[in-house]
């Protein structure tokens, strides 16, 4: 079911697609944001009900989400990128964050868990983190990863070009706080999982599907 409205799909389709989640996931509001492979991270606030909307698309690109509203449910889309989910089970805070290699080398996730502290007052060893199905380190392979992977993320490196991205995004939430314990994750390669995931090494024209956090009550 794809969810994007930027990979060419009849937009009457994605629209429709929108609408059947919002159906599954008992409603709320669903915030959806224009990602960039940068490091901008938004919060989003009581507004975004206020709207009346209830599908929303964020008009700042940003590549995290975070709230503490309960009701709003976070979206980020992938085609191999990771989504790293977080929640903060003391605070009641979540965030949702857009990490592919680019986010991985700028370090969004130690960015968005730091912006969860200093902005809600949140504790990393309370935190949980999901890491979704995302490329696999038998398919993360990086040619010219001398000129695009930071040096700091070599130890990393799985054969002579793969990299283990899980690993890393692992590493960085432990780094930022979080328990080893508290990281979670299916350890699924999307390109590997064709039929369970969109893939953009495996198909390059392909949708997106989406990973969704959010709170009740």
């Amino acid at each position: 079911m794809n969810l994007s409205h930027g990979v060419g799909d009849d937009p009457e389709a994605v629209t429709a697609n929108r609408k059947r989640l919002l159906e599954m996931t008992s409603g709320g509001v669903h915030v959806y944001t224009h990602q960039n492979h940068e490091t901008s991270i938004r919060v989003i606030t009581r507004e975004a009900k206020r709207r009346g909307e209830a599908i929303q698309t964020e008009s700042v690109p940003a590549d995290a989400l975070i709230t503490d509203v309960p009701g709003i449910r976070l979206l980020i889309q992938t085609a191999d990128c990771q989504a790293v989910m977080l929640f903060d089970s003391k605070k009641r805070v979540v965030a949702n964050i857009h990490c592919g290699w680019r986010g991985s080398a700028a370090n969004i996730i130690g960015n968005t868990v730091f912006r969860m502290v200093s902005e809600f007052g949140c504790d990393p060893g309370h935190m949980t983190a999901a890491i979704g199905p995302s490329l696999g380190p038998c398919c993360a392979e990086f040619i010219n990863y001398e000129n695009e992977i930071p040096r700091q993320l070599w130890l990393f490196r799985v054969g002579p070009h793969h990299f283990d991205f899980w690993r890393i995004s692992r590493h960085q939430l432990v780094t930022a706080g979080l328990l080893d314990g508290n990281v979670h994750g299916p350890g699924m390669c999307t390109r590997c999982n064709p039929h369970l995931f969109f893939s953009y090494r495996a198909a390059r024209e392909t949708g997106r599907f989406a990973a969704l956090i959010g709170m009740d009550g």
